[in-house]
Formats: structure tokens, C-alpha cells, sequence
């Protein structure tokens, strides 16, 4: 993804993050998100796929604040920041 599809994907994510940050408890969020990374083990499926387990690393780094920081790292790193 290049420009404008890039930003839009990181802004929905973002905004995804917010949304669980103010909606959904803390232990909750990570059990959630465990789960959805369980889930997108299982991507060959319909319905049930592959975008559930990236999801799911960014619901429970919520929680896990050492996980969140060194995603946070990662990704600077990746877009050369």
C-alpha cells in the first residue's frame, strides 16, 4: 500500500484502538484479542481470516505494555521516522 491507502488503513486502526481503549475493560481486551489471534490461526476458513490476527496483537497490546511499546518501536523503525 502506497499514500493514501496507507494512511486510511493506519487511521481506521488507530481509531479502532481508541474506540476499545474507551469501551471495553481492561482484562477483557486482552482476553479478546487472544482470541481473535486464536481465530486467525484458522484463515483458510470463510468468514473467520488472516486480518483477525494482526487485529488481535493490536487489541491485546493494550493491555501489554511492553508488547505495545516495542510494536510501537518496530513501527517507527519500519516507516524510517
Amino acid at each position: 500500500m502506497k499514500g493514501k491507502g496507507k494512511s486510511k488503513v493506519i487511521r481506521q486502526v488507530r481509531r479502532m484502538q481508541i474506540w476499545t481503549r474507551r469501551h471495553i475493560p481492561p482484562g477483557l481486551r486482552l482476553l479478546i484479542g487472544l482470541l481473535l489471534m486464536v481465530a486467525g490461526l484458522f484463515g483458510f476458513l470463510p468468514v473467520i481470516g488472516f486480518w483477525m490476527f494482526p487485529l488481535g496483537v493490536a487489541i491485546a497490546a493494550l493491555d501489554v505494555v511492553p508488547v505495545c511499546r516495542a510494536l510501537h518501536h518496530w513501527w517507527k523503525g519500519r516507516r524510517g521516522d
